[in-house]
């Protein structure tokens, strides 16, 4: 049996998912579609049924790719629970009476945030409603738990409404129901009220959200180092590396087995740079990606539950409409600031190939992760705030000029932003750790194979000496152009791997400050980090992969040179 959850966006059909779900569910990508629905299994009485939660809709008229899922579900579905938004009742209740309407199958409401009507002053007989709609309809809470049990055993009292709705004129009909079943009552504004109101208009609205992304990524910043710093650094150094060094003992050390596994190890173990499978190859996507993503994954789920994202959507939309973009693509920046990885991972955001081009070629080429900002500080701080603040100023303004150029010449067109801003709402615990352990468990799944592919393949260009040929091909671009000296190749081949690194490796070379900002802004620019390159192959496909790739050594080349010609001329030496 397939009992399906349908509702509008933003009724809290995700928290009633995992009150009704246990751990273990599926997140998969609808047939032909790059559209997510979540599934997991409930035992109700003696069967066992899967529970699916389809994603929001507003209407059975598809207006777009997610709406359009949600109907094709519908015919799959033998049971539908249509969640409401019982502060909303009027809005929600088309979507009901076009499924008593049109679809014809067993249905239940759940009247769900049914805590937050005693709160705005909102009455609802529960009696009348199921008298004119002709279902059950249980008052839920999805935060609190209240009504879920409920909900489940009425499950045997599920049934086809037998209310006629043939000739009726839909939206009079809703206004009799509200004016039948709804009553109103005064209540005073609330601190919730006045956050609500300053996080949404201008020009308070911007303030509140450079607060809120600047706590959000230090948040992000201490719980990624702190993983990184007292728990899998030492896992790696005190139990991992032993075995590494026990295996590489076993094996010879010019074998080309022992490249492949283990990589250059004889100036000790370094995982950042051996490039082996078992040590680059774990410990980049485990001990460096891993805690960032899972320390971004969960802010940002914080602020997906209590109803911040849409806000912040919406205040960005104006300009990244200027893009080719909508206000969403905020998702993918702010991750990408913090790791590439969950960044590209977050372009599936985007259902439209244009936008998700422009998306991945503006991270790929101007969005520095946290790793890497912070070594560009190490590197440039000590000569002066201002070298560093003109390298993130130029990384910002290519990113908003190649945005609009791409908006510009790319054919198609920037969609609206259609999204309804929810109010504040409590977190559920246990929502909130099952939506990160979903998230986390698919980038495990579906990102790490990937970065061992992208591993395993510098390996073996290294262990052929093709590295070493490119070198000798692109020094005289290192020179003329980026005005750096040859010996600056070798971090620009690492930052294939490591951005971080890659900067690091500029302190030896006694650059000058101007080649010590041309070379972080090139590094910044000319290519993704393997682990975000092997992820956006697999969002984007292998012939929009290769359009970025063309156009990031394009900008690259002009950038560099542009950035070299410029610092001369301001006397940056």
């Amino acid at each position: 049996m397939k009992i399906l959850l349908l509702g509008n966006p933003n009724v809290g059909k995700s928290v009633i998912f995992s009150r009704l779900t246990g751990t273990k569910v599926i997140v998969s990508n609808y047939p032909g579609t790059t559209v997510e629905f979540t599934k997991g299994f409930i035992k109700i009485f003696d069967f066992k049924a899967e529970i699916i939660d389809a994603p929001g809709s507003y209407t059975l008229t598809p207006t777009n790719k997610a709406e359009e899922v949600a109907v094709k579900l519908i015919k799959e579905a033998d049971i539908i629970i249509n969640v409401v938004d019982a502060t909303n009742l009027e809005r929600n209740l088309l979507l009901t009476l076009e499924i008593i309407k049109n679809v014809k199958k067993p249905l239940i409401i759940a009247l769900n945030m049914w805590d937050e009507t005693k709160h705005k002053g909102i009455k609802i007989d529960i009696e009348k409603l199921k008298k004119i709609l002709d279902v059950e309809v249980v008052p839920t809470c999805g935060l609190s738990g209240e009504g879920i049990k409920e909900l489940v055993l009425k499950l045997r009292e599920v049934k086809i409404s037998s209310l006629d709705l043939e000739n009726e004129d839909i939206w009079k009909f809703i206004g009799e129901i509200i004016t039948s079943v709804q009553k109103l009552s005064h209540r005073h504004h609330t601190f919730v009220d006045f956050l609500q109101e300053i996080s949404i208009k201008p020009p308070w609205a911007y303030v509140v959200a450079v607060g809120v992304i600047l706590v959000s990524f230090f948040i992000i910043r201490f719980i990624g180092e702190f993983l990184i710093n007292y728990i899998f650094d030492p896992f790696f150094e005190n139990f991992y590396s032993p075995l590494i060094l026990k295996l590489s003992s076993l094996i010879k050390s010019n074998n080309f087995f022992h490249s492949i596994l283990i990589g250059d190890i004889k100036e000790g173990l370094n995982y950042t740079i051996s490039f082996g499978l078992l040590t680059t190859g774990i410990y980049v996507p485990l001990a460096m990606v891993l805690p960032y993503v899972f320390s971004f994954y969960f802010v940002l789920s914080i602020l997906e539950d209590i109803g911040y994202l849409p806000r912040l959507a919406v205040l960005c939309d104006r300009l990244f409409h200027k893009l080719g973009l909508h206000g969403y693509a905020i998702v993918p920046t702010i991750l990408g600031l913090g790791c590439n990885v969950p960044g590209a991972l977050s372009t599936r955001l985007f259902e439209a190939k244009r936008e998700k081009f422009i998306a991945a070629t503006l991270l790929a080429i101007s969005i520095p992760c946290m790793a890497q900002i912070a070594m560009i500080i190490g590197v440039l701080g000590k000569f002066g705030t201002k070298y560093v603040a003109i390298v993130f100023l130029s990384l910002g303004f290519l990113w908003v000029i190649l945005g609009f150029l791409l908006n510009k010449f790319l054919k198609g067109e920037s969609p609206e932003i259609l999204l309804e801003i929810p109010p504040y709402r409590r977190i559920s615990p246990k929502a909130l750790f099952k939506k990160l352990w979903i998230r986390l468990n698919w980038f495990l799944k579906e990102a790490v194979p990937y970065v061992l592919l992208g591993v395993l393949i510098v390996n073996i260009l290294y262990y052929f000496k093709t590295i070493d040929f490119l070198a000798k091909i692109f020094t005289p671009l290192m020179k003329k152009i980026w005005g750096l000296p040859p010996e600056a190749i070798s971090a620009l081949l690492i930052g294939f791997l490591r951005k971080d690194v890659a900067v690091g490796m500029f302190s030896p070379l006694n650059l000058t400050v101007k080649q010590l900002m041309v070379g972080c802004i090139i590094l910044a620019v000319y290519f993704p980090c393997v682990a975000t390159f092997v992820v956006l192959i697999k969002e984007l496909g292998i012939k929009d992969m290769i359009k970025s790739v063309l156009l990031m050594i394009i900008v690259a080349i002009i950038v560099g040179a542009g950035a070299n010609i410029i610092f001369s001329l301001l006397n940056i030496s």
